[in-house]
């Protein structure tokens, strides 16, 4: 099976200089994970619910950091044409619970969980 067939097709997003108690409020409101960081419409990074973690223990006043200080910067994608468990593999080996999703021209079309890829292996076995 491939990507294309278990990722959520949306890019949800904050801005770069955006506070991560925004982020955090926003994150919880709908019930997700991870967000990509984004200038316009290039990624920067992505922050997720561990990075706000980090900032809550590291900073004396996190919730007025930007979430690009945050944010994981070391992007790794996958392809909407790669096989899911290549991917769950790449993810397990990383310790990486989101991966944003290219399609063939580069551009971030959505963004895939291990909860994706779980739920796909649970209702195709």
């Amino acid at each position: 099976m491939l990507v294309n067939n278990v990722y959520r097709p949306m890019v949800f997003g904050c801005r770069a200089d955006e506070r991560l108690v925004e982020v955090a409020q926003w994150m919880r409101d709908n019930e997700i994970g991870a967000l990509a960081v984004l200038d316009g419409e290039q990624v920067l990074g992505i922050i997720t619910e561990r990075d706000l973690v980090e900032a809550l223990a590291s900073s004396p006043e996190p919730a007025s950091q930007p979430a690009v200080a945050y944010a994981s910067t070391q992007i790794k994608t996958a392809g909407l044409e790669e096989d899911v468990r290549e991917v769950a593999r790449r993810m397990l080996d990383g310790g990486i619970r989101h991966l944003p999703v290219q399609d063939n021209k580069g551009r971030v079309v959505g963004m895939v969980s291990m909860r994706d890829l779980l739920a796909q292996e649970i209702w195709t076995t």
